[in-house]
């Protein structure tokens, strides 16, 4: 489908497969890069970790080791972070090594994450920083927006809910989603969000059609889509919040697992909402 505005502020790709929902019941969002970004950065902690874990083979090089590894760990983007060490834990097995316990990769990572985020949630704390300079661009007003329409909202996300909770709290935005906020758990098969999903179109009766979700990885597109929702990616560019242009990895991968629209962030939601839908309210 062809873009039909002309005044986009920001990038928004439309699919040949988009169609305009009669109505939206329920809306799920992603948490890190889709509405936060208090863990930016987040890959460049996650792929020297798994470099310096990894047993090194003959003939590879830094760049194709590398490569390898980001793929693994963005492919898993959205899921709980215990499958990229899971993940990383076979790759060290099929080279002969020793793997730690998956819960102890993460835990490792976690550690080292905190290190890097720790001043910036001291400064949000303290309002050196804003929250909505570690919001992605426009997203309280997307919510804002939401809210008006007595719209419920969700919040799924493949950290441990713990932090999303707290994180969430901070950026000053926890009260749109009136308890339904969902993260990783210690037993990793008691969440995901295809679980999310399912519950939210059982305990409300309604066709997945009705559900619209936005999210930065893989897994909530694909769970969207395989329910009939309408999934919005939103590419954004996490380290230039505000440039209104995408992320070119985001983008490409998103698109491919079926992304009904793909944006940079939500500078234009109040062009971008009344396209999905047919009715009045947006």
């Amino acid at each position: 489908m062809a873009e039909e505005q002309t005044a986009w502020q920001g990038f928004v790709e439309f699919s040949p497969h988009f169609v305009k929902r009669d109505r939206i019941q329920h809306v799920l969002f992603d948490f890190d890069g889709t509405l936060s970004l208090v863990r930016e950065g987040w890959p460049q902690v996650m792929l020297p970790m798994f470099v310096e874990m990894l047993p090194q083979t003959a003939g590879e090089t830094q760049a194709s080791v590398e490569a390898m590894l980001m793929d693994d760990i963005m492919k898993l983007n959205g899921k709980q972070t215990i499958y990229q060490m899971i993940q990383l834990a076979e790759r060290v097995k099929e080279r002969g090594g020793q793997p730690q316990d998956p819960l102890w990769y993460k835990h490792e990572y976690l550690r080292r994450l905190d290190q890097r985020i720790a001043q910036r949630k001291e400064a949000i704390r303290d309002g050196s920083l804003s929250q909505d300079e570690v919001l992605v661009h426009g997203a309280r007003h997307l919510l804002e927006k939401l809210a008006e329409q007595d719209l419920p909202i969700y919040l799924a996300s493949g950290t441990d809910e713990m932090f999303v909770k707290e994180e969430a709290a901070m950026l000053g935005i926890d009260h749109f989603f009136k308890g339904h906020i969902y993260g990783a758990q210690d037993d990793y098969r008691a969440f995901s969000k295809k679980m999310i999903i399912q519950r939210i179109l059982s305990e409300n009766q309604i066709p997945g059609e009705c559900l619209l979700s936005f999210g930065d990885g893989y897994v909530e597109i694909e769970n969207t889509r395989d329910v009939g929702g309408l999934a919005i990616a939103v590419a954004s560019d996490e380290a230039h919040n505000g440039s209104g242009q995408v992320d070119s990895w985001k983008h490409q991968r998103l698109k491919g697992v079926g992304a009904d629209v793909v944006i940079a962030d939500f500078r234009d939601v109040d062009l971008l909402l009344p396209q999905l839908t047919a009715m009045p309210a947006f």
